[in-house]
Order: structure tokens, then sequence, then C-alpha cells
């Protein structure tokens, strides 16, 4: 089921300078990604060679997500980790995963049901926000539980990240493009309503569990931008 250009909030623009294309050598940085989730797949296999902290090769069930416009070589974010396709049936995606990307992110090279969603193409909607598809850390659900019709979701962010993390802006929790309600130190809390439940794997979340993050990519160019003295 496809969530892409689906209404988040307020936020819902049209963009016109970001274009999917093949990326052959999987360069990081050249693709990009809003959030808003067009599948939910499941990791089936996970193979890899004998030697200690190498990489894994992920086979990816994805039954209801497009395959048609999908090449090897193209970028595909699973739970948030911008990947590169390396083969592909009717049914499945491969993707091959550092052993530095395992060892920044979190169950990728473990069975279980992951995010999916494909790079932004030329007129494509951004329903949710930019998200680069690159972890900034892996963040510990404290709080989650109903409220009213929605869930309340709060989360541990790992201290280094709290500075990019403000009340009413974006993060993105398993690839999930959220907007949080309030911020207390590294924990945030964000409202999930039944929908976003309903389209991803964060219905299925527990206390205790980790989650990839990645901050809002505007709050790291301001603070390259803004003078170290202020």
């Amino acid at each position: 089921m496809s969530s892409r250009g689906l209404r988040m909030g307020d936020k819902r623009v049209t963009i016109q300078t970001i274009q999917r294309s093949t990326n052959k050598a999987g360069a990081p940085g050249s693709q990009m990604f809003t959030g808003i989730i067009e599948a939910v797949g499941r990791i089936v296999s996970t193979l890899s060679p004998q030697a200690e902290n190498s990489s894994v090769r992920l086979q990816v069930l994805a039954e209801t997500l497009d395959h048609s416009d999908i090449e090897i070589g193209d970028s595909i974010a699973v739970s948030g980790v911008c990947l590169t396709v390396v083969g592909k049936s009717d049914a499945s995606l491969s993707f091959d995963v550092s052993a530095e990307t395992l060892s920044c992110t979190t169950r990728l090279n473990a069975a279980g049901d992951v995010n999916l969603e494909k790079a932004l193409r030329f007129g494509d909607r951004l329903g949710g926000h930019l998200v680069a598809g690159h972890v900034d850390g892996v963040g510990v659900v404290k709080v989650f539980r109903p409220e009213a019709e929605s869930y309340r979701l709060e989360i541990d962010a790992p201290p280094e990240l709290a500075k990019y993390i403000a009340s009413k802006g974006s993060v993105t929790v398993d690839g999930v493009s959220l907007t949080t309600n309030e911020v207390n130190g590294a924990r945030f809390s964000v409202n999930l309503i039944p929908h976003t439940l309903a389209v991803t794997t964060l219905g299925a979340l527990q206390v205790d569990q980790r989650v990839n993050l990645e901050v809002d990519l505007i709050a790291r160019y301001l603070e390259r931008l803004l003078p170290r003295s202020m």
C-alpha cells in the first residue's frame, strides 16, 4: 500500500528540483527521500561471508512495492537507511549492507518488517520533509502508549543529536517523517495517527526498542552557516 503524497499535518509541497536517477555506483548523497513510506517489506534472509565484521546481503520481500521503475543500482530507503539495489525479482529486492552501516544502524541484520521508500523523482510531491537516508544515530523507545485516538511515542536520542531536534520540527524515525511535539533534553515526543500506525512498522514498536534516527538536514546546515560564537 502506497502512502506517497499523502498529507501529513500541513506539510505538502511539490518538489521540482530533485530527480530519481539510476545510481549505478551507489554514490552516497546523490538521492533524496521524503519520509513518506510507500510499502512495508520484510527482511527474509541475511547472508554474510565467514569473516568477522563483514558486510551482509539482505533479501527483502517487497510484494506491495511497485517494482516497475526499479533498476539495479537504484536507491531505496530501508527503514531510513539508503541502500543500493543489487538484485531484484518480481517479489523481492536484494541489498548489500556494509559493516560500517550495520554498526551505526539497527535491525538490518535480522529478519523483520522494514519501511520502504523509493528515491524522489522529478515532479514528486514532498509530503514529509527532505530525508537523505543517512542515519545520524540510534534512539531508544521510552514511551509508546495510546492517547485519545492516536499513540504517544517518546524516544531518547543520542545526546549529541539533541541540539538538532526542535519542538514542531521534523525528525525521521525508521524512515518515517514525523513532527516533534515536545523536546526535553535528548528526549522527544511525537503523536502517531492511526494511518501512520497502519501503513508503517511504527505500529509494532515496543518500549526499549532501538530505532534509526535522522535529524532535519536544515538543522545540520544551519549549524555550519551560523558563526560558532553565536
